[in-house]
């Protein structure tokens, strides 16, 4: 079962931590006297080293002079800035909009052979059409109160980058929970529209779709946070308020585990055709 999507961040976070309380103990600083030298308040000391606040360059270098270990000030700031990066906040993601969110992962996309996808709530952002992509990111952009609502934009832009799933190389493992297909995102027609797409992307050789039913007699996992998982170097987990990446191998594992409890709870082929279309028939 995996654990708090977050633990992995924190857990960077703390590693830097104590690399830096080992420098400031091992030069014989108190932690007010190692404040003093660096020109800022004792407590600020402590809550670095209590990984409660990420330290910038700045404090890192100022912290490794005054411990008399610059030649390690490089190497701990590139752990840090590798740190803060395995847990960030979407408002820090969206600053430049959502339509440049969707475009920073072209590469990635591009560079990964398989993708393996849980969503509990929504169709999977691989396989959205652009009219339920607009809905969901207009929704994001409301919801996060951006200044400039650039969803449509960042619609069309989701679906360029999904056309990944027609490029040679590429597997996609796709699971979704039953009641994401009757969760409303847009009208009538996008709902449709969305779901028929379900059918035909589903049916490609490069794509296996499957359905979990939401009348399982019983479940082995009950349903999770959406999580991304890229070949198996990467997980990506999606909070309300921030994403975050997991690249520790034993965390790894445990959503690899859980990925295939869901998948053998999943339908496939007719049995996933027909749970999407009854939730077509549910539009009318």
């Amino acid at each position: 079962m995996p654990i708090s999507p977050s633990s992995s961040a924190q857990a960077a976070r703390e590693v830097v931590a104590q690399r830096l309380r080992d420098l400031r103990k091992t030069a014989g600083l108190t932690v007010a006297e190692l404040a003093d030298q660096c020109g800022w308040h004792h407590a600020k000391t402590s809550r670095i080293e209590n990984a409660r606040t990420a330290p910038s360059a700045t404090d890192i270098r100022l912290w490794c002079r005054a411990s008399g270990a610059q030649d390690q000030a490089e190497d701990l700031i590139a752990q840090s800035l590798h740190a803060e990066s395995m847990y960030t906040e979407w408002r820090h993601q969206v600053r430049s909009g959502l339509k440049q969110l969707q475009d920073s992962a072209l590469q990635f996309f591009h560079d990964t052979r398989l993708f393996r996808v849980y969503s509990s709530s929504l169709v999977p952002g691989l396989l959205q059409t652009e009219g339920y992509a607009a809905g969901v990111l207009g929704i994001s952009a409301q919801f996060r109160d951006l200044p400039v609502d650039d969803s449509a934009e960042a619609a069309r832009a989701r679906v360029q980058r999904s056309r990944v799933i027609h490029e040679p190389g590429h597997r996609f493992v796709l699971l979704v929970e039953e009641a994401a297909l009757r969760y409303q995102i847009g009208d009538s027609d996008a709902m449709a529209a969305q779901l028929g797409y379900l059918l035909t992307a589903g049916a490609l050789p490069q794509v296996s779709l499957g359905v979990i039913p939401m009348s399982l007699p019983q479940r082995v996992q009950w349903p999770r946070e959406t999580f991304h998982i890229y070949d198996d170097r990467l997980v990506s987990v999606e909070l309300v308020s921030a994403r975050v990446k997991i690249t520790q191998p034993s965390e790894i594992v445990l959503y690899l585990k859980a990925f295939e409890q869901l998948h053998g709870m999943a339908v496939y082929g007719a049995g996933a055709r027909a749970l999407i279309v009854k939730a077509i028939d549910a539009l009318r």
